[in-house]
């Protein structure tokens, strides 16, 4: 399905029914990400699978100020106005976790809970928002510079995935094909203009949500473990996870795990 927002055509699915639960991806994702997932939340939910702007079937702009995580944000939120949505659950997974926190915050009338996977609220100092821009800069010129096939082949290699490497062959390869779909100017300009390093720090939103909010982390993830744990004390009602035996892509390497611990998170407080 399609929506034209703001200039910008959105790709998204839905499947399933009963109270909405909308999914974001990460970074190099796409709706395909859920595809595990959608048959047993589908049973108890309406799920909203989004294509995040620079990603699979969504357009991906050359200007990368139309990236800006609060414009995607209101993007999301027009989508849903679209559908006839006035409140709902939000998943987001590590660049989509960012993206859910930051709607929740602009629009927390519409939250009924939020569930933030291996992400954060972003930098808290300048210094570190700075250092991340440059970073990412780089890391944007080398895509549009030596093309995707390249830049999955270091993705796929730095030490923040180095857990799936356990997994088996063809799971491997599922991910990589996934990344492979992804466009240069997409995926360049989401780093330009959604980075974590663009992103406004959120730390001082997350005191104000008082809602449900679910927080899972890999225990091999050890950056996001303490990530977590921080924003769990932050939250006025956060329940925090920690998966064994798992890095970032929890939902990759521990799929039947987390399949059934957000179901169960999810069903726990819809009965409250």
């Amino acid at each position: 399905m399609k929506q034209v927002i703001n200039g910008i055509t959105y790709h998204y699915d839905l499947y399933g029914n009963g109270e909405p639960l909308l999914l974001l991806h990460g970074f190099t994702g796409n709706t395909a990400t859920w595809e595990p997932f959608k048959k047993r939340w589908g049973q108890s939910f309406q799920i909203i699978m989004v294509d995040i702007i620079g990603h699979g079937l969504t357009d991906s702009p050359a200007d990368h100020q139309r990236y800006e995580i609060d414009q995607v944000a209101k993007d999301i939120k027009t989508l849903l106005v679209g559908l006839h949505i006035e409140s709902l659950h939000i998943l987001g997974y590590s660049m989509g976790g960012r993206l859910a926190l930051s709607f929740a915050c602009n629009y927390p009338e519409m939250l009924k809970s939020l569930i933030l996977v291996s992400s954060s609220p972003g930098l808290r100092t300048v210094e570190e928002r700075n250092n991340r821009i440059e970073q990412d800069e780089r890391l944007a010129d080398r895509i549009e510079h030596d093309g995707i096939k390249a830049f999955v082949d270091y993705w796929e290699n730095i030490p923040l995935f180095a857990s799936v490497k356990k997994l088996p062959a063809a799971v491997q390869e599922t991910i990589r094909q996934e990344r492979l779909l992804q466009k240069e100017i997409g995926l360049s300009n989401s780093l330009r203009g959604m980075g974590t390093g663009k992103q406004p720090s959120q730390w001082e939103c997350l005191p104000k949500l008082n809602i449900p909010v679910f927080l899972l982390c890999g225990s091999e993830d050890t950056k996001f473990v303490k990530i977590a744990e921080e924003m769990q004390n932050t939250f006025p009602n956060a329940k925090r996870s920690i998966i064994e035996e798992s890095g970032h892509m929890i939902h990759v390497e521990k799929q039947e795990v987390f399949g059934q611990i957000i179901m169960d998170w999810l069903l726990q407080v819809q009965n409250n």
